[in-house]
């Protein structure tokens, strides 16, 4: 697919997780680069639209909330506004039978999407979908590039002095390095079952621990830090927005995280991040790959991976993946990655 170097007006369609979302701007951004004079709008749903809000390349957003209004009216409405705006490019990495329905009816010329997607065919630009590589390169391969040597393009966010001030005010006054943890995940399956210990350990050597995560992660963050006082663990679950929790890792020390959104928040910021897998692995594309990253995950299971997305609960009811990852290797894996960046400085 030939690149042109003109006036583009473009739609990008991503109303898939937050993760997801966090992993589509590195396509944006290549857009930007593809086209410099274009406007990049992008649709997607509430819940990500603070990445884009923050992204230096994004014009404006077209907000679908798919989950709390799922009626045919309501698709009607948005794909109605997609074809006032009169798009000449579409790129859809996300690839549910919605957002290939939302494309074909869009009246945009131009729709690039996955060899795999639903309704593959209203594309007229399909990508292959790998499903071994990482999620970036899967999306730069929309736009008909070769990014097997150059996929490793960082998100870039824009972030308001107001949300540091914020941010810094919440962490303790002493020397202490801050270690961040997000325990939560929509997947009970990708949650970690043995952060308590995590805890205890980084406590006992000095560190000071944050916890991170969403509203729905504060009744999970109030249990592991009920016995802690707060100069030696805080819980900011619930407590800030998408890009002050981006802000926050930015200010500290490291990151520990479930396979989730935080894991590529902290990539982003080249904060040091420990992706912990439990049920899923890193062959599915979604690990870190900044310079002071690593996974760490309990192998070797024949049950292991159960899903791309992980399950309400193990289906074979032992949990093995997760209850065998001893806390002692992601400790070890922390005190290297903070050595290493020691001596980057």
């Amino acid at each position: 697919m030939e690149i042109l170097n003109k006036r583009e007006k473009i739609l990008v369609v991503q109303t898939a997780f937050l993760g997801d979302a966090i992993l589509t701007l590195p396509l944006i951004q290549k857009l930007k680069d593809s086209f410099p004079e274009s406007l990049i709008d992008v649709l997607t749903i509430p819940q990500s639209k603070e990445i884009f809000e923050n992204s230096p390349y994004v014009n404006d957003l077209i907000l679908y909330d798919k989950r709390k209004n799922k009626s045919l009216r309501a698709l009607s409405s948005i794909i109605k506004e997609i074809r006032s705006k009169k798009y000449t490019r579409l790129y859809s990495p996300h690839r549910s039978f919605r957002s290939s329905l939302i494309s074909l009816m869009s009246g945009i010329e131009f729709r690039a999407g996955f060899d795999k997607a639903a309704m593959s065919w209203v594309y007229n630009y399909r990508a292959e979908y790998n499903n071994f590589s990482h999620e970036v390169q899967r999306n730069l391969r929309l736009t008909g590039q070769d990014e097997e040597n150059s996929w490793k393009i960082f998100p870039e966010f824009i972030i308001e002095e107001k949300v540091f001030i914020k941010v810094k005010s919440l962490l303790p006054s002493s020397e202490k390095k801050v270690i961040c943890i997000a325990p939560g995940s929509v997947w009970p399956t990708k949650r970690y079952p043995r952060y308590d210990e995590v805890i205890k350990k980084l406590i006992e050597r000095d560190y000071f621990v944050i916890l991170v995560g969403g509203p729905d992660d504060i009744s999970l963050c109030e249990n592991l830090s009920k016995n802690y006082g707060k100069t030696e663990l805080i819980s900011l679950a619930g407590k800030l927005t998408v890009i002050e929790s981006v802000a926050l890792l930015m200010n500290s020390n490291a990151l520990i995280s479930n396979d989730s959104a935080p894991v590529h928040m902290a990539m982003a910021t080249d904060t040091p991040v420990i992706d912990v897998y439990c049920s899923t692995v890193p062959d599915f594309g979604f690990y870190p790959y900044s310079r002071f990253s690593s996974v760490v995950s309990y192998d070797g299971l024949e049950c292991k991976p159960c899903g791309i997305h992980g399950h309400k609960s193990c289906p074979i009811k032992s949990f093995d993946c997760g209850y065998l990852l001893e806390p002692d290797i992601i400790i070890h894996e922390l005190e290297r990655l903070l050595i290493r960046k020691q001596k980057s400085n």
